[in-house]
């Protein structure tokens, strides 16, 4: 038997506004809203959508050095990470591959932790296990929302003025509402935006607030693709796996300076390998020459008929206004302007390899 999927606490809010509800990840969550992919995907572009992330691990770290601890499992120097900032990272694996990328914020008392939904059974042990000394809690009374979009800073600002001080990658603890929350600047759409963690009691309460605003609007799963998507972030279990390192994915920049040289981490024999060597694969973006979107699977061949790669995420980007991709291609393939075919139903399609991301990263830096 599996287990029935799992609801947020926003699940009725979903249903009264109209979601489609599909199983993701083992939860109940909606994929479109009546505006459809293609209207939310622009809401987001042009002034604010709301989603709700709630899905997602939210994890608490407590105990000494939690950051000189976490290092042992990531390539990121959390050691030196200071209050009140949010890192980017992944945990590796001994052969250097992606087990989960996640958020860490420095809280001041405690390390705050968003892992991936379909891997916090993974995520969670693994941190139990390997961080001796520090106590590692999920909790399950908190949503997760993210209101994103260039209109962001007013619609969360206009009820959390301590939101609009925020810069990209900083959190705070602040009242939204008479609530306290807590505020991160960050997301998952290329556009300015917060992710805000919400005591699970308010979250309906404070989610209609956002949502009272004229610029704010519900999107769902679909939106939520196709813009990280054009942004050229990567999606687990797609652009990066067990098998990925950070090197081949383009996440290189994720790894600070100090530890690219000192290592420490599982699998920094691979990737001080191929940070000094190149690695053998690349990912990179694919902009097919028709209308017909290439989707994950997909091989990519050189003009010569010779395999080269294979497709990791695809589909129809709204903002660029034509299909867009990502994949990865054999080292020496992966210049932009690059001609390639795609094999789509057996057919060879052009293609051209293009620099990421496909539209500009609108960060409040």
């Amino acid at each position: 038997m599996t287990d029935a999927p799992k609801r947020t606490p926003l699940y009725d809010l979903h249903v009264e506004l109209g979601g489609k509800m599909v199983d993701f990840a083992g939860w109940e969550m909606p994929v479109q809203y009546p505006m459809g992919i293609m209207g939310e995907h622009k809401q987001c572009r042009e002034k604010a959508a709301l989603f709700d992330v709630s899905h997602m691990g939210q994890v608490i770290l407590r105990g000494e050095n939690v950051g000189e601890k976490l290092e042992t499992l990531c390539p990121q120097a959390y050691a030196t990470l200071k209050e009140g900032k949010a890192r980017y990272g992944f945990f590796t694996n001994d052969e250097g591959g992606i087990m989960d990328d996640l958020i860490v914020s420095n809280a001041g008392d405690h390390f705050f932790v968003v892992v991936n939904a379909a891997l916090r059974h993974q995520d969670i042990p693994h941190m139990q296990a390997n961080l001796e000394g520090v106590e590692v809690t999920e909790i399950f009374d908190r949503a997760l929302v993210a209101v994103q979009g260039p209109k962001a800073e007013d619609v969360v600002g206009g009820l959390c003025p301590a939101a609009r001080d925020l810069k990209f990658m900083e959190t705070t603890l602040a009242e939204i509402n008479g609530v306290e929350c807590r505020v991160s600047r960050l997301g998952y759409t290329g556009e300015d935006g917060y992710e805000i963690s919400i005591p699970e009691d308010k979250a309906v309460e404070i989610t209609r607030a956002f949502l009272a605003h004229e610029d704010c609007e519900p999107a769902g799963l679909g939106a939520r693709d196709s813009l990280r998507l054009e942004a050229g972030l990567c999606l687990y279990g797609n652009d990066i796996d067990q098998t990925t390192s950070p090197v081949e994915a383009n996440l290189a920049w994720a790894i600070q300076k100090r530890r690219k040289e000192e290592g420490g981490f599982p699998g920094a024999a691979r990737i001080q390998k191929e940070l000094a060597e190149g690695p053998s694969r690349k990912l990179v973006g694919i902009r097919p020459e028709g209308r017909a979107p290439a989707r994950q699977g997909v091989e990519i061949q050189s003009l010569e008929g010779e395999t080269i790669g294979q497709i990791t995420s695809g589909g129809f980007g709204p903002t660029v206004g034509g299909p867009v991709a990502m994949g990865y291609v054999a080292a020496g393939h992966n210049e932009p302007g690059q001609k390639v075919n795609l094999i789509i139903r057996g057919k060879a399609q052009p293609a051209e390899v293009v620099a990421l991301p496909f539209v500009t990263q609108n960060y409040k830096r």
